[in-house]
């Protein structure tokens, strides 16, 4: 286990997962999250290479970038427990819509967890998409960044975490007095 803390449904935790880069060894043992391209290798083309990957008892997770085609891998997304999105930088939204993707279309139910320059000003918004974790950049509070998750009490648009915007719950309020 690390001693790195993430978010993970609302609470800080340790992360227990291996983020693998994607020139590094894959570990023996342990929670590892792999590339999508080092995934798709070792599942469509097994060698000698990547055997360490697809004999393992413990658990792997997918990394995509947002570059990543989501549906190159739909036929198994049920059987992966995590799904990291790296967001290179602040600026590139592209994870927003593989998130809200994983979790509509595909019906993603396992960890969601936002990697890269993740920040305390996306992390509301990431929750609404469908993320449930997240690893905030090392340089910044996460312990702050976790209140991040409550800075709104109510919203207006639907999202894959509330999928009946504002006016239609109201409608259903008032329509039970």
């Amino acid at each position: 286990m690390s001693n790195f803390k993430i978010i993970r449904d609302g609470e800080l935790v340790d992360d227990d997962w291996t983020l693998v880069p994607t020139d590094g060894d894959v570990p023996a043992t342990g929670k590892i999250i792999v590339p999508l391209k080092l995934w798709l290798s070792a599942r469509l083309l097994p060698s000698d290479s990547l055997n360490a990957l697809t004999a393992r008892q413990a658990p792997v997770g997918v990394w995509l970038d947002g570059s990543d085609d989501v549906s190159v891998f739909a036929d198994s997304i049920a059987t992966i427990p995590l799904i990291a999105i790296n967001f290179p930088k602040f600026t590139d939204g592209r994870g927003y819509s593989a998130a809200t993707l994983l979790r509509s279309r595909y019906s993603f139910k396992g960890e969601l967890r936002a990697i890269g320059d993740v920040l305390r000003d996306q992390l509301f918004y990431l929750q609404r998409v469908g993320f449930n974790a997240f690893a905030v950049r090392a340089d910044k509070d996460i312990a702050d960044a976790l209140n991040a998750l409550k800075d709104f009490s109510e919203t207006y648009q639907a999202s894959t975490i509330d999928p009946i915007p504002l006016f239609r719950r109201r409608t259903a309020l008032f329509a039970e007095v």
